[in-house]
């Protein structure tokens, strides 16, 4: 058997001191100088890419469809419904009817290329199955966050969602920022909504 290595009492004192500093380090942010290092200028060939659209899953758009046109305001700018696959696309955004071209080709062509689109996307037959529901991601193991819309009052939007029935998670003068709330969708998926000439963070 060999002989086993002492160590030096300063060598044990450095040992413990790294140790100690390892043990009572903090979480914080990442500093500043390091982001800008991570967080470089858009290379040149990524000229004309832009966010066009975010998908949602819903398991029934008689409650979906509803939802997202009479209480947020959105307008159903195409249904698409793949029938090979057995599931539907609608694409909804804050658009005014004007906007939407008529025919059908064109009309689909405007919702997947203009901005700020949600795509509810329906797998047929889940609205009648009892053990299909869809994880909003904000409960464990958490992923997903939740969506944005911005209103010109929030006190006056969050007064008319109380009207409707609408379920909050948290309401605007709740919690340690004050200037925003969030509710749910018909599928728990959640909604930020808030006025940027007044939120509080």
């Amino acid at each position: 058997m060999g002989m086993q290595k002492v160590l030096s009492p300063l060598t044990i004192l450095r040992r413990l001191s790294k140790s100690s500093a390892t043990m009572s380090k903090q979480p914080g942010p990442i500093s500043p100088s390091e982001i800008a290092k991570l967080a470089r200028e858009p290379p040149a060939e990524t000229d004309g890419f832009y966010l066009q659209q975010a998908m949602l899953r819903i398991k029934d758009p008689r409650k979906s469809l509803p939802f997202y046109t009479n209480v947020l305001g959105m307008r159903l700018l195409k249904q698409k419904d793949l029938l090979k696959d057995k599931y539907s696309l609608f694409l909804m955004g804050f658009k005014k009817a004007e906007e939407v071209p008529k025919d059908d080709h064109e009309c689909f062509q405007y919702a997947i290329t203009t901005h700020s689109v949600i795509q509810l996307t329906h797998y047929w037959g889940t609205e009648d199955d009892p053990n299909v529901s869809y994880h909003n991601g904000n409960k464990d193991p958490k992923g997903f966050g939740h969506i944005s819309v911005v209103v010109p009052d929030l006190v006056a939007a969050c007064k008319r969602f109380d009207k409707l029935g609408v379920e909050f998670v948290k309401r605007h003068d709740e919690g340690n920022i004050h200037g925003l709330a969030f509710i749910k969708d018909p599928d728990g998926y959640h909604i930020e909504i808030f006025n940027p000439s007044n939120i509080d963070l």
